[in-house]
């Protein structure tokens, strides 16, 4: 069982160490509210051992990852339908991706960035609200390379978590409505081939992190835990943290060797971690 470190937020989502700053960012959406009932969003900070302040306000963003030269935070901005990213040093405000051939995103979910910069997000419709469907009802994974979106599949019922191996030739995908993970081939380019199934049933897998070795650990929003994989898709364990809605998880800490867990029921959403004798990557 993980240890809690604090509780009493709305909804956490998307950790992210920042190593250079020794801290921890997580998204903290509220419920939908305007007209179109979207949910606002804002970026915590946690300074270890017990320090919490708010990074950005209003940042409209789910998941979040750093940039390949960790000067930016790349989020999945439901706001704006679109992916951003987030200037560490001062906290402005750009476009990484803005649609597809015109076409206004679902509501981005989660990211991950391959070290050469090479982008690639999930774009279920969960924080949609209201606003029109522009993707005829198809939700979907997509890159981003030199500035270019392109598809990565469509045939995916709500993606969700995602992530790369850490020599960049495998991508992992949850189908949350299916309750499988995807993994996919990725060329040197950044370009994806076959998609296999990698894990046949996992309970509404929702965020993704990865070891040094290649393990994958998987939230499960079903039963609270975080699944433990081995490359070749072996259950090697789980972590649990919290009783309901484990969303999120994150390597970080000086070595790398601690895992955030962000979990727990709306309204009391909280941060959790243990030590594990493996650093996550990058290390």
């Amino acid at each position: 069982m993980a240890p809690k470190i604090h509780s009493g937020f709305s909804f956490l989502e998307g950790p992210v160490w920042v190593a250079d700053g020794g801290y921890l960012l997580m998204s903290d959406m509220a419920a939908g509210s305007g007209p179109y009932n979207v949910q606002p969003s804002t970026i915590r900070r946690f300074t270890p051992p017990a320090t919490f302040d708010t990074f950005i306000a209003n940042a409209g963003s789910n998941g979040l990852a750093l940039s390949a030269d960790a000067q930016q935070l790349i989020a999945a901005t439901h706001d704006q339908r679109n992916l951003s990213a987030y200037r560490l040093s001062d906290r402005t405000r750009s476009t990484v991706a803005a649609n597809y051939q015109g076409r206004a995103f679902n509501s981005p979910n989660d990211v991950a960035v391959r070290s050469d910069g090479v982008t690639y997000f999930t774009d279920p419709n969960f924080q949609r609200g209201n606003r029109s469907d522009q993707m005829n009802g198809r939700t979907s994974v997509f890159r981003v390379s030199n500035g270019q979106v392109s598809l990565v599949d469509d045939r995916l019922r709500q993606p969700n978590g995602i992530a790369l191996s850490p020599d960049g030739t495998a991508l992992y995908v949850g189908a949350y409505s299916e309750n499988r993970i995807y993994k996919y081939a990725v060329q040197p380019d950044g370009s994806t081939g076959a998609r296999s199934v990698f894990v046949s049933y996992l309970g509404g897998p929702d965020g993704v992190t990865i070891d040094c070795a290649g393990n994958v650990y998987w939230a499960s929003g079903s039963d609270a835990l975080v699944h433990v994989y081995s490359p070749a898709g072996t259950q090697l364990g789980t972590i649990r943290a919290g009783t309901s809605g484990t969303t999120n998880v994150a390597f970080g800490g000086p070595d790398r060797q601690t895992l955030y867990i962000t979990s727990g029921p709306r309204n009391d959403s909280g941060l959790y971690s243990v030590r594990l004798n493996i650093p996550g990557y990058p290390y």
